[in-house]
Formats: C-alpha cells, sequence, structure tokens
C-alpha cells in the first residue's frame, strides 16, 4: 500500500526572559517523496519529504511545542527517545502506551520541557514498522555561557545511521506476522539517508562531511536503524567518546563505535591527517546465528582543500561477529561523575527484578510451519491494548491492563543453555507498579531459546545506571559483589550481551506509565515489551498532571 506522510510539525522553544528573537520556531511539513537516492520509486513516509527527517535544535531547560498533523491513510505517534518527559508523560509517544495514535486528518501538539538534559536525542515514530523512514535527531545544547566538560570543537555534525527496505515496511512484518516467521531482512544500511556509491545508481555518492586541516569537531551519531546493531569507523582516524545517550562519559580514544538501534553517541574527530580524502563506514554486528543485511553504508569525510580527483582512503570494517571490539568498547564506558555532572547511582535498592528475555514458538495452526515466533519477558508476551494504557492508568477504566507483571521469572531454569522448544508463552497486557521515588534494580538477563541474541533494551520516562554485566546466568550473590555502584555508565537504552545479563538502576520519581521494550523493531512486534506504572507522590509537582484537550483518542 502506497502510504503518504503529510505532517506538520511547528514547535517554539521558550525560556523564561527570553525575548522574541530568541525564540526558535520550526515549522515542518510532511510530504510524500520518492527515495531517488536509493534507486527506489517506492513511496516513503516522511517528516517535510526529507529521509531522515529534519533535525530540532534546542537548550537545556527549554519548551518545544511540537504540533503534529497526520495527512496519510497510517496512524502515527511521535516518541521523543531519551527525553524524560517530567510530568509530561502524555507527550512521551508510544502509541497505545502514553496516547492514542494520531488518526488520519487528525493533530496533535507535543507540549514537554527538556528538565536538566542536553546532549543527542533521537525523535521517531512510535507505531508500527514506520520509524524505518520517519526519525531524525534532537540536539539539546547546554545553557547560555555552560561549557562542554571537554574542548569546544570548532563545529559539530549529525550522523544519523539506519537501514532501507526496497518493499513497503508494513508489508515486510505484516507478512511475517501472518506466516510467523521471521521478517525480510533490510536490502541497505544508510549514512544521513545514503548507501553510499552504487554501481546500478548512477551519481549517488553518499554522504560527504568537509573538515578543515588541524580543527576539532564534534559528531553526534545516531542509530535510528529498526534492527541492527552497527559499527562506525573513519579510516586512519580515531575518535574520541565523550557522551553516550545524551549522558557524559570519562572520554577515552578508539577507532571504532559501537552503537545499537536508539543508542547515541558523541565523539571528538581532530582533523590530524594528510589532506585527501577518506572513507567513513557503517556496517552491521550481529553476534547470533541469524540472517542480517550484510551491505556496510559509506560516507567521505574530506579535507579542505583536497582535488575532487583525489581517491578515498579505505578502512575495513570490522567483521559482522567482532565480539571482541565491541566487548571492548562497552567495558570503556563510564561515567564522567565530576562535581558538575556527579553520578547519583541509587545506594540501596526497594524493588530487586529479574527479567528474563528472549523469544520462543507458540503452536500456530495458520502460520507457515505450526508455530509462530514470539518474544517475551518472564514468559509473558505483552498484549497491545486498544487505548491508551496512560490513559486508563489516569482515569482508572477497568479492563484495560493488571498490574501484575511478575517480578522474576515463573518457573527458573538455565536461562542461558541453547533449548530450542516451545516454552507456550503466556499473553497479557500486565505492567509492574512501583511507588513514587522507590528506587529500582532490574537485571536483564539474556536467554537461549531459540538461539542467544543481543538485545537493545529501552525504558522511557528515565536514565538508568548500568551497575554490572556479566555473561552466562546472574548469581545474585556472586555478581553484586563486583557491581560498580561508583562511575556506572548513565543510559537509556542498553545492550543485553548474547548469552548474558546486564543490571540496571533508577530512582523512580516521575509519576507515570513508562514503556520497556527491545529497540530491535522485530522483537517489540513479536512482544518482547512491558511497562511501569509509577505512582502519585505527596509532595508538589509529584503527581501526573491531566491530559492535554488535544490528546488523540482511540
Amino acid at each position: 500500500m502506497a502510504a503518504w506522510v503529510r505532517v506538520l510539525l511547528l514547535f517554539t522553544c521558550l525560556l523564561p526572559g527570553m525575548v522574541e528573537s530568541d525564540l526558535r520556531r520550526y515549522k515542518f511539513n510532511v510530504v510524500m517523496r520518492n527515495k531517488s537516492r536509493l534507486c527506489s520509486s517506492k513511496p516513503v513516509v516522511t517528516v517535510n519529504g526529507r529521509f531522515p527527517g529534519p533535525n530540532i535544535y534546542a537548550r537545556e531547560d527549554d519548551t518545544l511545542l511540537i504540533k503534529v498533523v497526520n495527512h496519510v491513510n497510517y496512524n502515527i505517534s511521535i516518541h521523543w527517545h531519551g527525553i524524560k518527559q517530567l510530568g509530561t508523560g502524555w507527550a512521551d509517544g508510544p502509541a497505545y502506551i502514553t496516547q492514542c495514535p494520531i488518526q488520519p486528518g487528525q493533530s496533535y501538539v507535543y507540549n514537554f520541557t527538556v528538565n536538566g538534559q542536553r546532549g543527542t536525542f533521537l525523535w521517531h515514530a512510535h507505531i508500527l514498522w514506520l520509524r524505518a523512514t520517519v526519525h531524525g535527531a534532537i540536539v539539546v545544547l547546554p545553557k547560555p555561557g555552560v561549557p562542554y566538560p571537554f574542548p569546544k570543537p570548532h563545529q559539530e555534525a549529525v550522523f544519523i545511521l539506519g537501514e532501507w527496505w526496497k518493499s513497503d515496511v508494513e508489508d515486510v512484518i505484516n507478512e511475517a506476522m501472518d506466516l510467523g516467521v521471521a521478517p525480510n531482512v533490510s536490502d541497505a544500511h544508510t549514512i544521513n539517508g545514503h548507501p553510499g556509491p552504487i554501481s546500478s545508481c548512477v551519481g549517488q555518492g553518499g554522504f560527504d562531511l568537509g573538515v578543515m586541516p588541524g580543527k576539532t569537531y564534534l559528531l553526534r551519531v545516531i542509530n535510528a536503524a529498526l534492527n541492527e546493531e552497527l559499527f562506525f569507523k573513519i579510516a586512519g582516524h580515531k575518535l574520541r567518546v565523550v557522551e553516550i545517550d545524551a549522558a557524559y562519559v570519562k572520554p577515552f580514544d578508539t577507532d571504532t563505535l559501537l552503537i545499537a538501534p536508539g543508542q547515541t553517541t558523541n565523539a571528538l574527530l581532530t582533523a590530524d591527517l594528510p589532506i585527501g580524502r577518506y572513507q567513513v563506514v557503517a556496517s552491521p554486528f550481529m553476534d547470533s546465528p541469524i540472517d542480517i543485511d550484510n551491505r556496510t553504508a559509506t560516507a567521505t569525510l574530506h579535507y579542505t582543500g583536497t582535488l575532487p580527483s583525489t581517491p578515498a582512503v579505505l578502512t575495513d570494517p570490522p567483521s559482522r561477529n567482532a565480539t571482541a571490539t565491541a566487548t571492548k568498547f562497552a567495558h570503556s564506558l563510564r561515567s564522567l561523575n565530576s562535581a558538575e555532572y556527579p553520578c547519583r547511582v541509587p545506594r540501596e535498592v526497594d524493588h530487586h527484578l529479574l527479567f528474563a528475555i528472549g523469544l520462543g514458538l507458540n503452536r500456530c495452526s495458520t502460520c507457515a510451519n505450526g508455530y509462530r515466533v514470539v518474544a517475551d519477558i518472564n514468559n509473558v508476551t505483552f498484549a497491545m491494548p486498544s487505548v491508551s494504557l496512560l490513559n486508563a492508568h489516569f482515569f482508572n477504566i477497568p479492563g484495560v491492563f493488571t498490574d501484575d507483571f511478575p517480578g522474576d521469572p515463573p518457573t527458573p531454569y538455565d536461562y542461558t543453555a541453547r533449548r530450542v522448544v516451545n516454552m507456550g508463552t503466556t499473553t497479557g497486557t500486565r505492567l509492574y507498579r512501583v511507588r513514587y521515588n522507590a528506587s529500582v534494580q532490574v537485571v536483564l538477563q539474556g536467554t537461549g531459546m531459540i538461539f542467544p541474541e543481543n538485545h537493545p533494551i529501552h525504558l522511557h520516562g528515565f536514565n538508568f545506571f548500568a551497575v554490572g554485566k556479566g555473561l552466562g546466568n546472574f548469581d545474585s550473590e556472586k555478581d553484586t559483589r563486583s557491581f560498580n555502584l561508583d562511575d556506572p555508565v548513565e543510559r537509556n537504552t542498553i545492550v543485553v550481551p548474547s548469552g548474558g545479563w546486564v543490571a540496571i538502576r533508577f530512582i523512580a520519581d516521575n509519576p507515570g506509565v513508562w514503556f520497556l521494550h527491545c529497540h530491535l523493531e522485530v522483537h517489540t512486534s513479536w512482544g518482547l515489551k512491558m511497562a511501569f506504572i509509577v505512582e502519585n507522590g505527596k509532595g508538589p509537582n509529584q503527581s501526573l498532571l491531566p491530559p492535554p484537550n488535544d490528546l488523540p483518542k482511540c
């Protein structure tokens, strides 16, 4: 089905005392566009006819008003990935979780403040598989006069990594769901919407970034791909990592970044090599035995003064199963933990949760092989409701959900042992309830059902600290002794390693209903998701406000 979105996004940044000239006004018109740069005439859903969509720029503590008008046959909603939405859960965006989707011909104004946050974020559609083409960057700068905790770069550049299908992505996932099998993998990777030079697509040279010799640049790298972790590398150059998921880290040097879907990484690049052209690559990492698109996307970094005929210096991307490279990068991440940016990791824990996550098989009489691939947390395959969970919670609408999500697997087993069996998962819309300001520890335990696989898990409404990580089954007696409670990395999306576990902690200081799900879109489609209910507190500004008047209805 050829679907076109026409979305109008209008937002204004407001600060007390700002004069008219300081207001930030954007007007985004979403129009249909053919993807000619990939030599395809297939129409795609876009914002302002652009792929990726426009970048949003703001400053810490700015308020954004973003009006989204839907002119397509698909329902749509937009999620502001990594923005905490303190007190503004109605603006978070996941369809049927915090809002009903915006129906064709309707509109909704997302109204929220970027409280105490700065850095690189991602906005994307949060319904169906539309985020394949409906996504862009959110760059939140520090307050005026507040410097970065690293040398000021000469300029900044955004790199958005993505995937491309020749087929309509909704057809891809719908066919897979009907047959009960895995969907077709993507046909290409992209860097800022370009796959790089393609022999069958004349004139498409790929994205090109010009730099001046001796200058330092801040690269804001975002993985907007649907289903694949991606390596990012620039021929011959070192990258100094300074920020992860909009949280500052202790700087370290590397030649390769690893970024999972939904994650962002800021790195400093100094143009200190001979004048010339240098290849930029984005290539997949998959530490599991499944089919992926192995096409490497390419771009170019060129120094001022380079002759157009100068051939680019090439680089070999890491192999698709370069686990050692991935592990080294992950182990290098530590919170900055400075006086200005302290690491406030919870020392005491009120809720100790163990979430066993993975894949499974359920019997299906209409599916291709008699089974349907499903995904689950603690043996629960999440069933999306027909009305917004936040609306049902706020207005006490009965029958929409239960608050009995299990805090542990119902039947403990050897989680990471390879098992190809039918677990017969249960299906339900079950949430986990916590009181306001409670401290929560979640151990995300990978499993070997069907096969072990990495899972990038995203928590809405909060940042969290990754206090521990390991291979095999989590041992509450042994593994907690090695938890890092001094400078663990702060994130909003964390990768559960293949055949292993990761432990996260956060303070539930944001009342509302908050989604937790795998950011591999195929796993979300299969049901690897759940939600927390955070109750209202008793003090001022500790309660969820009523919904806005234009909140979409189901």
